[in-house]
């Protein structure tokens, strides 16, 4: 068994012993950590495989809460049931961006501002239009039992995380080692040499940002069940998308591990500037810390290591 399928198979069983191992706050740490990886891995297939750099991301995430929690708080569906719907409508946003978009022949820059603006029109009208509640936001009904997706020990929340991270894991590597992904990064790399080569661009790139709308929108549907309340700045926010992009250019864009990797390195710079603060008074407000810290890192992962913390483990490996 090679070192790698060894190093998966021990963080696998740590993850599995790890909420039952340390106490309830650990066990929703690392619940985030799994959720954002599973987040940063729906923006990494777009971005990080076919080179679709995407800034408004979080319009998936928006439309796949706030589709379930209207099915179930207007219309009384059950919430595992208005589960894949949500994914339904997240990969029916994408599909519809991604055609005006390709159609319109936008990449690189405009595309990424063109999904920006996207996510703040879904933002205006799901503040705007009744069956959204407006501004007020809806609040999901407490009742904790599975059969409604609401569950009294964290514990069961983590598993579900962990299966959505895993899920992500898989559907990433099967797409590194299969004639999609291939394409995919053939278009990455050189557009006009792909269409050469007989890659139908447009196709491939409609396909990938369905399902990335797909995935980001499942993740939509478990933040809203987590939290139970959703307004129209947290489901179309746009530190949604920044948390996504950064967790896989961090980590190392276009990998399978990169996204999971981003997230671990980034939870664990924002608990120590929460550790910081609480020793040094005049750093209490941490959330400008956290940011500061995040920013830096970005800038030195942009310039000095572009495969992020995954090309520098290869680099590492390499010459071991």
């Amino acid at each position: 068994m090679s070192r790698t399928n060894l190093l998966c198979l021990a963080a696998l069983a740590v993850a599995l012993a790890w909420p039952l191992l340390v106490p309830n706050y650990l066990v929703n740490i690392g619940m985030l950590m799994l959720f954002t990886a599973f987040l940063g891995q729906s923006w990494n297939l777009a971005g990080g495989y076919a080179g679709q750099t995407s800034f408004g991301h979080v319009v998936f995430f928006g439309v796949g809460a706030y589709t379930s929690t209207i099915l179930q708080v207007t219309y009384g569906w059950n919430p595992w049931l208005a589960w894949p719907i949500a994914m339904a409508a997240g990969g029916a946003v994408g599909w519809m961006i991604a055609v005006l978009s390709f159609r319109a022949g936008l990449r690189g820059s405009y595309f990424a501002l063109i999904t920006l603006a996207f996510a703040e029109v879904f933002r205006i009208l799901a503040n705007s239009v009744p069956f959204t509640h407006g501004g007020l936001g809806m609040l999901i009904k407490a009742d904790q039992r599975p059969a409604n997706f609401q569950f009294k020990d964290p514990i069961w929340i983590y598993y579900l995380a962990l299966a959505l991270c895993l899920i992500s894991l898989l559907i990433a590597w099967q797409i590194a080692r299969g004639r999609f992904g291939a394409r995919l990064v053939a278009i990455r790399e050189n557009e006009d040499a792909a269409r050469a080569l007989g890659i139908d661009v447009f196709a491939e790139k409609v396909k990938v940002l369905s399902l990335s709308g797909a995935m980001c929108a499942a993740g939509g549907t478990f933040y809203a069940q987590k939290y139970l309340y959703i307004d129209p700045s947290i489901a179309f926010g746009v530190d949604k998308s920044v948390e996504m992009l950064l967790v896989s250019m961090v980590g190392g864009a276009g990998t399978i591990f990169g996204p999971l990797i981003g997230s671990v390195a980034l939870t664990v710079i924002n608990e120590a500037t929460r550790s910081l603060a609480s020793v040094v008074p005049a750093l209490k407000n941490v959330q400008p810390l956290s940011l500061v810290v995040y920013g830096v890192m970005l800038v030195l992962i942009v310039a000095r290591l572009p495969d992020g913390l995954m090309g520098l483990f290869r680099r590492k490996a390499h010459h071991a």
